[in-house]
């Protein structure tokens, strides 16, 4: 008989996990700052901001006061309408986006950004394909699930997604054998020749992650984004950067784009935009692509868009982001993070590789340094991965954990104290792989 004071998830799903899983869930009840408790009193450090998101951390009460205060005198309304708290997130959202982006479409969520996006850029080109990296994540709709390289898609494809997968820029294991930046970007130069054979004319966007996050963990290296942009334009190719992990100070910039001073024509975004409070999404868009789709009725829908509670957080967060300077705090808590993690590289064999932007990182583990063999081989499955998501919550250090990856991406606000204390206990579990292996 359970406890019924035991939370259990017999009436729901979970997302992305067998149904009966190796490691039972946190169940969460709270939490505070960089901290958050589950149900039997235990503190977990959050070294993920719960899933990317909650980039002003636990219990901020600036942001809490205002979903408060909006739902008091507007709780909700049809999208159809309008409301002052959608026009001031709009106002604001495009001051903070690289120049040029004028206007948002706002969604639920960054795979119904990700989805409109693409959408756009079919009614302004009159195309139909999309090009997407294989090592991509862009959302859990058919469409964005279809479009993404990630593994997860495999189950469900029906391959009907009028789809282009290119190989990316991925140094560590470069598919060109190369190194950066001897290579001068070989793999840009690989991706405008198969553009040219694929046919230019049928190709209506390219959607990237400036910062890849959960399918690799890896940032676009110097002048990449760039060299994609000019590709882009010489082909009349929308290019579509998927900030909904990297955007909004993650990794030390605004945007993740700023680091190579390039601007999308379509710039997906959500986590971040509320951090998390309440769910929100937002397909910003290039005052080309406005002007465009301004000409013509919008075949496009969300029944929450601009959701009043939703611009309330919005607008809070946009507020604390610039009163704890949150920016900033990323791009000097990721550079000690960074040369801590390399630290770490150094004493244990398990780790491969560290990639580190802000507060955005990934550790790559291995069997064997020299010759790169991966702790759990691609879309394959291994009991350690089980394992070290076990030793994670024993340890109480909450991160994101899948075959040979350990993304790491604590709240923006995080102090170098608790920083060090989480990188303590990572420490302790490294160990514990490195006897394994």
């Amino acid at each position: 008989m359970l406890d019924p004071a035991v939370p259990t998830h017999n009436h729901h799903f979970l997302p992305w996990s067998s149904q009966v899983p190796n490691v039972e869930p946190i169940t969460i009840v709270g939490g505070q700052g960089v901290y958050f408790e589950d149900h039997e009193g235990k503190r977990h450090l959050d070294f993920l901001s719960q899933l990317f998101f909650l980039n002003l951390g636990h219990g901020n009460r600036h942001v809490i006061a205002a979903v408060q205060r909006q739902a008091a005198t507007l709780c909700t309304s049809s999208p159809t309408l309008h409301h002052a708290g959608v026009s001031a997130v709009g106002e604001r959202l495009c001051g903070m986006l690289p120049a040029g982006m004028t206007r948002a479409f706002f969604t639920n969520s960054g795979s119904e950004a990700n989805e409109i996006a693409m959408a756009m850029a079919r009614l302004v080109t009159g195309r139909q394909k999309v090009l997407a990296k294989y090592r991509s994540y862009h959302g859990t709709t058919t469409g964005t699930l279809g479009v993404s390289g990630d593994p997860r898609r495999i189950a469900l494809d029906a391959g009907h997604q009028p789809t282009v997968r290119f190989l990316d820029p991925y140094c560590y294991r470069c598919d060109f054998q190369m190194t950066f930046p001897s290579c001068r970007l070989h793999c840009a130069d690989a991706l405008e020749r198969q553009i040219i054979m694929e046919g230019p004319d049928t190709i209506a966007a390219l959607i990237l992650e400036p910062f890849t996050g959960a399918a690799g963990g890896f940032p676009s290296p110097e002048g990449y984004l760039k060299q994609v942009r000019d590709i882009c334009d010489r082909h009349g190719i929308l290019m579509i950067a998927d900030e909904v992990i990297c955007g909004f100070g993650r990794t030390g910039a605004a945007f993740a784009v700023n680091h190579d001073d390039v601007a999308p024509d379509i710039m997906t975004l959500a986590k971040g935009l509320t951090s998390g409070y309440v769910p929100m999404g937002a397909a910003a868009v290039s005052g080309r692509v406005a002007d465009h789709l301004r000409e013509t009725a919008l075949p496009l829908g969300c029944t929450y868009s601009g959701h009043p509670l939703a611009c309330a957080a919005a607008l809070a967060t946009f507020d604390e982001y610039e009163r704890l300077n949150t920016t900033a705090n990323a791009n000097t808590m990721g550079q000690i993070l960074t040369a801590r993690l390399e630290a770490l590289a150094q004493r244990h064999p398990c780790v491969g590789d560290v990639r580190c932007r802000g507060l955005l990182a990934c550790l790559e583990l291995v069997r064997d340094k020299a010759t790169r063999q991966p702790l759990v081989p691609f879309h394959a499955t291994d009991p350690i991965v089980d394992a070290i998501k076990a030793r994670f919550l024993a340890c109480g250090l909450h991160l994101y954990t899948r075959a040979s990856l350990v993304l790491i991406a604590p709240p923006l606000i995080i102090e170098e104290a608790d920083l060090q204390e989480g990188l303590q206990r990572l420490d302790s579990v490294l160990e514990w792989v490195d006897e394994q292996i």
